[in-house]
C-alpha cells in the first residue's frame, strides 16, 4: 500500500479520502491546518505514547511468562490476581470522586448531566 504525505504524517489514502472528502466539507477548516494539527499533536504525545507501549509490551511479557511457567495446572484464580496485583497490573480501587467544569454553555452542561 503507498501512503499520501500530509504535514510529516505518512496516511492511508483512504483514511485521507476520509477526511478531506467527507469530514472536512461543510467546516470552516482547511486540510492543511487539519494534518498540520493532527501532525503537532502526535509529536507531542509519541514519547508518551511509546513508553506506555513499553509498559504494556513489559506486562505482557511478564504474564506470558507467568502462565507458561503454570502450562498444565489448573488455574488459580486467587494467584493469578495476586500475581497481578504484584506486577502493578492490577490496582487498588481509587476513592470516588467529582470532576467539574468552567465555562460551559448550559445547554451543554445540561445534556452532560441528563446524559448519565
Amino acid at each position: 500500500m503507498s501512503y499520501l504525505n500530509r504535514a510529516g504524517l505518512w496516511v492511508a489514502p483512504e483514511i485521507v479520502a476520509l477526511i478531506e472528502d467527507d469530514v472536512l466539507p461543510g467546516l470552516a477548516l482547511e486540510a492543511d491546518a487539519v494534518w498540520t494539527g493532527a501532525a503537532t499533536i502526535f509529536q507531542r504525545f509519541a514519547p508518551q505514547n511509546r513508553a506506555l507501549l513499553a509498559v504494556r509490551d513489559d506486562f505482557q511479557a511478564r504474564i506470558d511468562a507467568w502462565h507458561s511457567a503454570r502450562r498444565g495446572q489448573p488455574y488459580d484464580v486467587a494467584a493469578s490476581e495476586a500475581f497481578l496485583r504484584e506486577i502493578g497490573y492490577l490496582v487498588p480501587e481509587p476513592a470516588p470522586f467529582a470532576i467539574g467544569t468552567t465555562d460551559v454553555d448550559p445547554e451543554v452542561a445540561t445534556m452532560a448531566k441528563g446524559a448519565g
